[in-house]
């Protein structure tokens, strides 16, 4: 069975030829396009060639382990990743969710049941992706209250986050810490303009992490502060 031309893409990365070819049957036949690595060197390059829509990764790889793939691959890429693995100890299961992988299954699998795992993270990503606001490489999910920087997590509180999405969604525009403040605090809570200095310096201090030079939030001297591109 082949793909449509507008089917979304799997990669497959497994060194064993005819698990990679089953899985690559099953696929074709629930409507993806896959292609497949077999050596864990080749992943990196791959993805920034040609960005899949969903990479299976497994653990064990000669070239490169799975781990050190998915670490890099969320240097730069917000591409789902679920994880094949044979290790069944729940260390190495966690270490690999906590690294950003979306989800994992165990060797050995059912096939079908990797598929349905393919099909319930694509509509996730295809549900966040829909409730997501994005401009070059800034991305701000208001469902889950979380923003993305050239694929890498900023790590915000909700306090920053407001704060982000207030000044992004108004480039440009300066706000004065009063008006700021209102935007943060809806519950009248006691506060100092000094509190949204604050906020202001620990989002810098993650923006500057992932986006070392370019400074995106800038002051406005005796004004307050904005958002610039």
């Amino acid at each position: 069975m082949t793909a449509p031309d507008n089917a979304a893409a799997v990669m497959i990365v497994e060194d064993e030829p005819k698990l990679a070819s089953l899985l690559a049957d099953y696929l074709r036949q629930a409507g993806y396009s896959t292609t497949h690595i077999a050596n864990g060197l080749e992943v990196v390059p791959a993805v920034k060639t040609a960005p899949p829509d969903l990479i299976l990764l497994d653990l064990m790889l000669p070239g490169r382990d799975g781990i050190e793939i998915c670490r890099e691959l969320r240097t730069f890429s917000d591409v789902p990743i679920l994880m094949l693995t044979a290790r069944v100890e729940e260390a190495d299961r966690l270490t690999g969710l906590h690294i950003g992988a979306d989800d994992y299954v165990t060797k050995p699998f059912s096939p079908r049941e990797v598929v349905a795992r393919v099909q319930a993270i694509l509509r996730r990503s295809a549900h966040r992706q829909s409730g997501s606001s994005q401009v070059g490489v800034l991305a701000l999910d208001d469902e889950q209250s979380t923003a993305r920087y050239g694929g890498r997590n900023l790590d915000l509180t909700p306090i920053e986050y407001r704060l982000l999405k207030t000044l992004y969604a108004n480039k440009g525009r300066v706000f004065s810490r009063d008006q700021l403040m209102d935007k943060l605090y809806n519950d009248y809570r006691v506060v100092t303009d000094r509190t949204v200095d604050t906020h202001i310096k620990n989002l810098r201090r993650k923006l500057d992490q992932v986006s070392p030079d370019h400074e995106m939030i800038r002051s406005v001297y005796g004004i307050g502060y904005k958002f610039e591109e």
